[in-house]
């Protein structure tokens, strides 16, 4: 089986996927910063909880081992570090890379700006040169729907036009997709972007709408509704995204050219915001308290994905429904809101 680099391996995506991967016989190493943009117990709950890596036995840029998954082992670092990185690469002699780490958020990014040009700029950089200097199979990296700015023709398709992102993060995903590109026609090296929509689930980001949103009905608070509550969102359970990832990882698919590919991945539905609310008003048995408030910059109004192309070459078919999926979500925060 492959050995496979997972980057971003304490973030909400990137734990799942080392789970699945190492489930499936592959031995995985994760690598992450461990920054605190949100709790940072909740990142290491989820090494514990899903990848069997405690906290305390781990140190910088040190290998931590898993006391469920012989084949798992955890470096705590940075993409950005061009010494440690080159120097992990020649070391594990990795087959397969999923670049999942970045600086994630649209409005974070119009405050903390330098974070974002840090990581997910430079940081790729790294992450692309090593791949291209220890003769790397297939580099994975995450992208987002977020590179589609203001497109109003749904649902997206990979060819639509996004030249126009709305945010800095947005900006620099799409830089990612170029990036990319160009390594893979100057070095032929296989790259495949994927364009992640709104996933959410246990274990998930305490910044997005779904766990700001459970942890105000839990509270009692009222609740901010942007854009007075006309937006949608094509919501993605967590299995759904992990699923996708792993097909890609296991499969192959002919490309002519430049190895370099894109593909939504998303549920290929998109939810209106206030049904996605009383979703949550129904597993909790609790009204909210609106205050609905104008757009905010960077957002959008709408995202959908056609994820066609990610069906026609790996069977990607996404199978969890809102309902199901906002009452895993929710069971799970009542037992582990402590750490949001």
């Amino acid at each position: 089986m492959s050995k496979i680099l997972v980057t971003g391996a304490a973030g909400f995506i990137g734990s799942y996927l080392s789970k699945a991967l190492l489930e499936k016989g592959f031995e995985v190493v994760g690598l992450d910063n461990i920054n605190d943009y949100y709790n940072v117990n909740l990142k290491y709950g989820r090494l514990e909880h899903l990848c069997g890596v405690k906290k305390d036995d781990i140190n910088d840029n040190m290998a931590a081992l898993s006391g469920k998954y012989p084949l798992y082992k955890f470096y705590k670092s940075d993409i950005t570090d061009r010494e440690f990185l080159p120097q992990l690469f020649e070391k594990e002699k990795f087959d397969i890379v999923c670049n999942l780490a970045a600086q994630a958020g649209v409005r974070n990014s119009i405050t903390n700006p330098f974070s974002y040009a840090e990581s997910n700029l430079m940081g790729f950089m790294n992450v692309l040169e090593a791949c291209r200097n220890n003769s790397i199979s297939h580099l994975i990296y995450a992208s987002s729907s977020s590179v589609y700015g203001m497109n109003d023709s749904v649902p997206f398709k990979e060819s639509d036009k996004t030249d126009s992102p709305v945010s800095l993060y947005a900006a620099t995903k799409k830089a990612n997709e170029l990036m990319a590109f160009s390594y893979s026609k100057l070095y032929n090296l296989p790259t495949t972007a994927l364009r992640f929509f709104t996933v959410y689930g246990p274990w998930g980001r305490p910044d997005m709408a779904p766990f700001l949103f459970m942890k105000a009905n839990m509270s009692g608070d009222t609740i901010r509704v942007f854009n007075n509550g006309d937006m949608r969102r094509d919501f993605t359970y967590i299995d759904d995204i992990v699923t996708g990832i792993t097909k890609v990882v296991e499969g192959k698919t002919k490309i002519e050219g430049v190895p370099h590919k894109i593909y939504n991945i998303g549920n290929s539905t998109s939810i209106e915001l206030m049904d996605f609310i009383k979703c949550i008003e129904s597993c909790s048995g609790r009204k909210f308290e609106y205050d609905f408030v104008e757009m905010q910059k960077g957002d959008v109004v709408c995202t959908y994905a056609d994820t066609t192309r990610l069906l026609n070459d790996y069977g990607y078919s996404p199978c969890t429904s809102i309902k199901t999926g906002v009452k895993n979500t929710y069971e799970w925060f009542e037992n582990w809101n402590h750490l949001i």
